[in-house]
Parts: C-alpha cells; sequence; structure tokens
C-alpha cells in the first residue's frame, strides 16, 4: 500500500501483469485438450457398445491406436474374459435399467498382455425424444486402490494374530487359577450341551439340505451323469439347488442354480425353484419357457418388501443311441456359463448371453444356446462358489472363469466321475478360501455309450 503522496513501483505492476498472464495461460486449456488429457478414461459408445468417442489417456492405458478403436472395437472388447461376462449378466442390464451405474470394479486388457483393474462409471444419454442415443463411460485407475485394500487385509490379519495370541494366554492365566475350577467345570458343562445342540441342529440342516436335492441321478441311456454339493458352513442351509428328471421316453431335463441368500427363507426359494421348473418341463420343455415361468413364479410371490431371485442354467438332453451322440439345448438366467469338456482335451464355455437375474423383473428376457456331445464329450454345470473362491496370500484374489477353464481343460475326455473328483479335491484345497456353497453337475456321453445306473450325489 503506497503512503500519501507516493506512487507505486512502475516494476511491481509489471511483475503482477506478467503473474496474472502466466496463470491465465495455464488455466485457458480448450475443451478437447482438457477432455483428451484428464487423469482418467474416457470414452462413448453406441448403444450397441460400438466405441464412437475416446481419450489419449485411455487410449494410452490400453496402448491403442484411436484408429484401431473407433469404430471398430466396443466396449466389451477391452476387457477380460471375466470381466465380459460380469457385463453382460451384471453390468449391462443394470446400467438399461437405471440409466446409469457408478464404480464397478473390472479389470481392462492392456497391449502387451497385462491387466489393469479400473472403476467404471457409466451413463445413458437420452435424445430430445427421450430414446437412448449413446453410453459416456469414466474409467479411474484402480491400482492404488487395490493395493490400499491389500494393506488393509494384512493390517487386518496382524490384528487377527495379535488378538489369537491374546486369547490363548487369557485361557493360559485361567486354567492357572484353581480356585476358578468349580465354574469351569460348569462351563464345561454347559459347552458340552451347547456342542450337543449344535450337533443336533447341523444334523437337521444336514436332513432339511438333502431334502431339497435328489437322492440319485436317474438313468440316463448312452448318457452318464455326476453330481456334487459342498455347504460352505454347516450351521446354515445353503441355496444352491441341481436336479436331473425325465420328460418323456428320451429327453431329459436338468438343471442347475443359486438362489440369492442363505438359512431357512433361502430353503423355501429354493424348493419353490425346483418344483416350479419340474412342472414347468413338463408342461413345456423349452428351456425359455421354463425360465419365463420360473421368473413369473418369483416374481408374483416375492414382489413385496422382500424381493428375492436366483440364477439357473436348465437345459433338455436328447440322446441318440444309434449315433451315440446327445443334443443339448440351453437357457440360463444370470447363472454362469456351462463349461464343454470335449474328448480331444479342450474346454471352453457355452456362452447363454442375455439372461437376467431371475424374478427380479416381470418380463425377464432369456436366449438359448445349443451344443451337441460326442462320444468322450461331458458337459459342466456350476454355481459361482467355485470360480469366486479366494486364493493366494491372504486369500485377496478370486479362483475366475479362466482358471477353472484351464483345470477342466486337464480333464477333459474323462467321464462325468471322474470330473466331479477332481473338482471336489479342488474344493478341499481351497479350505477356508470356501465361502458361499456350490454345486456341480455333469453330464457326459462315454467313448462307448451305455446305459448308465442311477448315480448317487458324490459325498
Amino acid at each position: 500500500m503506497c503512503r500519501t503522496g507516493q506512487q507505486p513501483e512502475a516494476h511491481g505492476s509489471n511483475e503482477e501483469d506478467a503473474s496474472d498472464a502466466t496463470f491465465a495461460a495455464l488455466v485457458e486449456d480448450s475443451a478437447e485438450e482438457l477432455y483428451e488429457s484428464a487423469p482418467c478414461g474416457y470414452l462413448s459408445t453406441l448403444m450397441d457398445g460400438t466405441i464412437a468417442k475416446i481419450n489419449a489417456t485411455l487410449l494410452g492405458w490400453l496402448g491403442l491406436k484411436r484408429d484401431a478403436v473407433v469404430g471398430r472395437m466396443r466396449f466389451t472388447d477391452l476387457l477380460t474374459v471375466g470381466g465380459k461376462l460380469y457385463h453382460e449378466t451384471h453390468f449391462a442390464p443394470l446400467l438399461r435399467m437405471q440409466g446409469e451405474i457408478g464404480g464397478i470394479a473390472l479389470e481392462i486388457k492392456q497391449a502387451g498382455g497385462a491387466r489393469m483393474p479400473v472403476l467404471v462409471s457409466s451413463v445413458v444419454k437420452h435424445g430430445a425424444s427421450g430414446d437412448p442415443l449413446l453410453i459416456r463411460t469414466t474409467l479411474f485407475d484402480g491400482r492404488d486402490r487395490r493395493a490400499y485394500e491389500q494393506e488393509l487385509l494384512r493390517a487386518r490379519e496382524a490384528a487377527d494374530e495379535a488378538r489369537e495370541t491374546a486369547d490363548e494366554a487369557r485361557e493360559a492365566a485361567e486354567e492357572a487359577r484353581e480356585a476358578a475350577d468349580k465354574a469351569r467345570e460348569a462351563a464345561d458343562e454347559a459347552l458340552r450341551r451347547a456342542e450337543a445342540d449344535r450337533a443336533r441342529l447341523q444334523d437337521a440342516l444336514a436332513v432339511l439340505q438333502a431334502s431339497l436335492l435328489p437322492d440319485t441321478l436317474p438313468a440316463i441311456p448312452g448318457v452318464e451323469t455326476a453330481a456334487h454339493y459342498r455347504t460352505a458352513s454347516p450351521d446354515r442351509l445353503g441355496g444352491d439347488f441341481y436336479d436331473v428328471f425325465p420328460i418323456d421316453g428320451r429327453r431329459f431335463a436338468f438343471f442347475l442354480g443359486d438362489v440369492c441368500g442363505k438359512g431357512p427363507q433361502a430353503a423355501a426359494v429354493t424348493s419353490l425353484t425346483r418344483y416350479t421348473l419340474r412342472a414347468a418341463a413338463l408342461h413345456d420343455p423349452d428351456p425359455v419357457s421354463a425360465l419365463a415361468t420360473l421368473n413369473t413364479a418369483l416374481h408374483e410371490r416375492y414382489s413385496g418388501g422382500d424381493p428375492r431371485y436366483c440364477t439357473a442354467i436348465f437345459g433338455i438332453l436328447d440322446a441318440d443311441p444309434v449315433t451315440g451322440h446327445a443334443a443339448i439345448q440351453l437357457a440360463a438366467g444370470g447363472h454362469p456359463p456351462a463349461l464343454v469338456l470335449r474328448a480331444d482335451g479342450t474346454a471352453d464355455f457355452l456362452p447363454t448371453p442375455g439372461g437376467l437375474l431371475i424374478g427380479i423383473l416381470p418380463g425377464a428376457h432369456f436366449t438359448t444356446a445349443t451344443t451337441t456331445l460326442a462320444p468322450g464329450d461331458t458337459l459342466l454345470l456350476y454355481t459361482d462358489g467355485l470360480t469366486e473362491a479366494r486364493i493366494g496370500d491372504g486369500r485377496t484374489a478370486l479362483y475366475g472363469d479362466e482358471a477353472l477353464r484351464d483345470f477342466t481343460a486337464g480333464h477333459a475326455g474323462k467321464p462325468p466321475h471322474a470330473v466331479i473328483q477332481a473338482l471336489a479335491a479342488l474344493l478341499d484345497d481351497f479350505g477356508t478360501g470356501l465361502d458361499d456353497d456350490t454345486a456341480l453337475l455333469a453330464l457326459g456321453v462315454p467313448p462307448h455309450p451305455v446305459p448308465a445306473p442311477a448315480t448317487k450325489n458324490t459325498p
């Protein structure tokens, strides 16, 4: 501030003007430059997923050129196999219903073969007439977040170990107190009663769980079958289910699925689902029709304050005793795709795209997929308890779809019971990483098909 009668020095004014000009130049970036150089990835796609615009940041992450992406690739082409499946079964249906979706963790494929975790948010843009025109998507780098989450898990494990050490010390101190012998004996007796009550509860749950599954699988001429069910905890009812039953003298229906939730409520939905699918198949064995009937039943029954839904895959098997082949027709609602294990040692998924979770909407859409099992081929159905088992140090990674495909490829060409036994051993290896129930069902044509006897569930 100048004193009275004095003027500010000229060089000070010039320095301030130069500083203001420099700052103005920094903040006056063009909108296009801000879009291209943003710290996050941007892209715009048509409603079918075709990429119409993408910024330089995302192209840098992918390691791709703009002319190789725009108009030539779809958003799902940027994702890993697991990301594509999640996009088809969950991300895209929710985006269509809600018009926007945010904070979804996915992985994109980089040009060198590496994977990059990202957080994805999308919004549907509509025209003046209200019709959806395009989808705008933002991707944030998720690598720092994943490292932070892993660090939190390690910290929690360290705290658990410290807590266990403190518990052991406390138990040792209690044992040293001779004056507490009488109280401890009473506590021991109470513990014995609690364990006996728990054992009775587990027995009752096991009986109830068994009532929700078939005792045996029916004999199918020219086809072998095997099944396995693994509960994550003996103290709660699971929601996974499967069944195989005849439609007529030649065709057999089969299904496998997973009900949302655990406990008695899930068991009630499981029972309703099994008997609805059986009745629907006997009325009209078309897989799409059977799932549509189930969707109507669940939506009408649980559309109030306690919505319930499930995933399911339903199929019809038609074995030809002359050719030794079995024709398969499938439809699925929000369920992981089936695996086809070929006699030549290969294994691959049989996608059933477009299937929405069953029971959410009154008019769900389902799509049919077909394949043929030749001698030595096996069809494998499974629930996501298998692919979502946690593995690795700290149990922070999921087993995943690709690992399952590679594992089953090592058992392709083997009969269904051998495939199921191998998968049951794999579930044993997961140990505490298996925190969800798992159901497995395999149907295969033997190298020299013969009528197979009824197959009991694998223990």
